[in-house]
This record gives structure tokens, C-alpha cells and sequence, in this order.
């Protein structure tokens, strides 16, 4: 383990971000953190927003960040917590995505069957807990919300932690939709605990107003814009010809890693029963999937290689998005085009691609956000905010959107 006792790191989105403790420094440094390195925060939203390139390592490190100045917040409002308790929880909030795979959620059901990157944040959690002799277990406990004070949890994950903070804010930053800036400084020191739960003081109401307001904005305008919505399903449709292929006995260039789980159906059971699986994921980034790509521009597999190269490209699909399903008509004469270019009938699902997506700015279910009023009294924060649109971001906003690839 690193002796070292101070180090500082510059973060373009909160300045000096401060690592003293040698555990962290090892957990940093380890090949399994380091891999997030090589993993884009945004997927392909740089295909909308060019400046959208940080990754999964900025984010953690932003995180952990937060979460030192908000447990330092609660520690001066008179809370106790014991420097093993506020390790673990910084530890908690440092690996909660060392479990997302290449393109983080754009490929997450595609690569792997079922299995949501939270459960491998927690097996890999495990794997680093047997190899530092049983540091991280309370940070595991806090992961889990197994321990018995559950506003650390809250920290980690709920409707206002430490992850969406660092998101929003750096996600604004690199795309530039200025829309989405919160106030994270204000909010770190408006927070509190009554009851061993997390709170926000009244006086931030405003601040939280504009934090449910700019998640939302960046959800529609970032997250889920139609033209990032058409890049990833041109890899999802490009992962999933692979996989067909490769599993047909097709033979593919790929990296050792890729290749793994082209040739295998991987469930969750599969990294509890086999030591490969877990170390071929920890092997997986980005970087796997465009050296493949780049060569399978040349595969003699139609649907492959043409998809690979309107990617590469930028030839992007285009996309219809609608808050309710499209005519059924409509859709049809867009079928009837694509077949007409197409050498097969049955390539026509990889070109053509129908769904939806769904976001609720604030879900009050099993986490919520609680004001705490001057009299004492603990009220939601859509019940304590005057603005209506606060309670309406609590309904569920659902959009369908029709992919397909159009011919000159």
C-alpha cells in the first residue's frame, strides 16, 4: 500500500481534489479504478455534444470529492461520524460505478444479459474487499444500505447523493448546455440529518427547485436526445450482429476481452461461477469495442460492416421522437424504403429499430427529499416548494422514438 500521505489532483469542474488517506491511493491506483479511464462518462453523446469526452474515472474522483465536503458539512453541524464511518461512505461513493462496462448504460444489456452495473460495481467491490484484507467491508455495508445508519447510504445513492451532483455539474460543464447548472456548493451546506436521515434545511428549497428543474433539462437535452438515442442503438444493433455472428461460428477480429463475450451468453450467475468472466469485464472498455469496429468495416457480413462504417462515419440513423407511439402508416413507408436498398428482407430489424424511453425528474418512491422546516417539522420538498411544476416533475414522462437508417 502507498505511503504517501497527501496528494492533490486538479479537476477542471471543482478545482483541487484532495486524496490523504493510503487506502484510497491503492484503491486509485488499482487496474480495476484505473479502467475507468478508458470508459466515456456520456457514451456516445459526443456525437452530439463534441466536448462530451470526460469519463467514468473524472466522475468518481468528483464524487468522492462532494462526499468529503458534505460529510465535513454534517460533522459541523454537530453530526457524529467517526473517521472509519466517513472512509467507508468516500470509499462507497468512489467505486459506485466501477461496475459500468464499455459506453457505460448504452451497452449495459447488450454486452451482458441482465446484469445492471450496480450488482458488478458490488462483485468488484467484493474482489478489492478479499485483496485489501477486509478494508472495504463497511464501505460494502453502506453500498448495500445494510448499515444501521442510513443516511450514509443516502449519500451514495438517493434522490439528492453525491453522484448526481458531480453529474449534473460535470455533464454541463463538457456539453456546455448551461441549462443544467446547479448550485452544488449551496446545497453541500444546506444538507443535515434528522433522525439518521438526510435532509435539506428549508433555506435550500430554492436550490433544490433548480436542481430537480436542471436534472430534468439535462435528461431530455443530454442524456436522452434523440440524435444519442439513435447512436446507441446503431452499437447496440452493431454488439448484437456481432454476438449473432460470432456465436454462429462466424469468425471476427476482436480483442481477447471482446471476444469472450461475443462467444458467451453471460448472465449474473456466470461472475460467481467462473473467475474468467470477472477478469475478461475488468479487461472490457471502450477502446475494445472502436478497434473492433474499425475493423469490421470491412467484414464481408452486409449488416456489420455497413453499420460500422455510418458510425464511424457519422451517417447516423435518423430519429423520430413522439409522445406517443407513431402511425403505424408512417412507420411502414419508412420500412418499405430501407427494403428497398437492402440486399435482404431479414436485415431489416438492424435498420429499422422502435422503442421508448421514460425519465421522472423526482421519484418520490423509497427515496425522497425532505425539507426541514424551521419549527422542526420534516415535509417533501413537492409539498414545501410553491412552484407547480416541482410536483409535476414526479410524473413519469414517457417518449417513443422510431431509429432507422436512410439511403441517398
Amino acid at each position: 500500500m502507498p505511503q504517501k500521505s497527501y496528494k492533490i489532483i486538479n479537476d477542471p469542474v471543482h478545482g483541487f481534489i484532495r486524496i490523504s488517506h493510503p487506502l484510497v491511493f491503492s484503491i486509485i491506483e488499482h487496474p480495476y479504478f484505473q479502467r475507468l479511464r478508458r470508459i466515456k462518462q456520456l457514451g456516445l453523446t459526443e456525437y452530439v455534444y463534441p466536448g462530451a469526452l470526460h469519463t467514468r474515472f473524472h466522475h468518481a474522483l468528483g464524487a468522492y470529492h462532494l462526499m468529503g465536503i458534505a460529510l465535513d458539512t454534517l460533522r459541523s453541524k454537530g453530526i457524529d461520524i467517526s473517521d472509519e464511518e466517513a472512509l467507508a461512505c468516500q470509499i462507497a461513493i468512489l467505486l459506485h460505478d466501477v461496475g459500468h462496462g464499455p459506453f457505460s448504460h448504452a451497452l449495459e444489456y447488450t454486452i451482458l444479459e441482465g446484469v445492471h452495473h450496480e450488482q458488478l460495481s458490488l462483485l468488484i467491490m467484493q474482489k478489492l474487499n478479499e485483496q485489501f484484507n477486509n478494508a472495504l467491508h463497511l464501505a460494502i455495508r453502506i453500498f448495500c444500505n445494510e448499515y444501521e445508519r442510513p443516511f450514509f447510504h443516502q449519500l451514495v445513492s438517493s434522490q439528492l447523493d453525491m453522484d448526481r451532483l458531480d453529474y449534473l455539474q460535470r455533464d454541463c460543464y463538457f456539453t456546455g448546455v448551461q441549462e443544467g447548472t446547479i448550485g452544488a456548493a449551496r446545497l453541500l451546506k444546506m444538507i443535515d440529518v434528522v433522525n439518521d436521515e438526510l435532509v435539506i434545511e428549508e433555506k435550500g428549497i430554492y436550490s433544490i427547485e433548480n436542481f430537480l428543474t436542471a436534472r430534468r433539462v439535462m435528461y431530455w437535452q443530454v442524456y436522452l436526445h434523440k440524435t444519442t438515442i439513435a447512436t446507441e442503438q446503431m452499437i447496440v444493433q452493431i454488439m448484437r450482429r456481432a454476438k449473432e455472428l460470432a456465436q454462429a461460428g462466424v469468425s471476427l477480429p476482436a480483442t481477447p476481452a471482446l471476444s469472450f463475450f461475443l462467444l458467451n451468453r453471460i448472465r449474473q450467475n456466470n461472475f460467481h461461477e467462473s473467475e474468467e468472466t470477472l477478469k475478461a469485464f475488468t479487461s472490457l472498455d471502450d477502446y475494445d469495442i472502436w478497434a473492433a469496429i474499425k475493423q469490421w468495416t470491412d467484414h464481408p457480413d452486409y449488416v456489420l460492416s455497413e453499420l460500422s462504417r455510418r458510425l464511424l462515419e457519422r451517417r447516423l440513423f435518423k430519429v423520430r421522437l413522439s409522445p406517443a407511439p407513431l402511425p403505424a402508416a408512417w412507420i411502414e413507408e419508412r420500412k418499405q424504403e430501407i427494403l428497398a436498398k437492402l440486399p435482404a428482407a431479414g436485415y431489416l430489424p438492424y435498420f429499422l429499430i422502435q422503442g421508448s424511453t421514460e425519465n421522472t425528474a423526482y421519484q418520490t418512491k423509497g427515496s425522497s427529499i425532505q425539507v426541514l422546516r424551521k419549527d422542526g417539522k420534516l415535509i417533501d420538498i413537492a409539498e414545501a416548494s410553491d412552484l407547480p411544476n416541482i410536483k409535476a416533475l414526479k410524473k413519469m414522462v414517457k417518449k417513443y422514438y422510431v431509429c432507422w437508417a436512410k439511403y441517398n
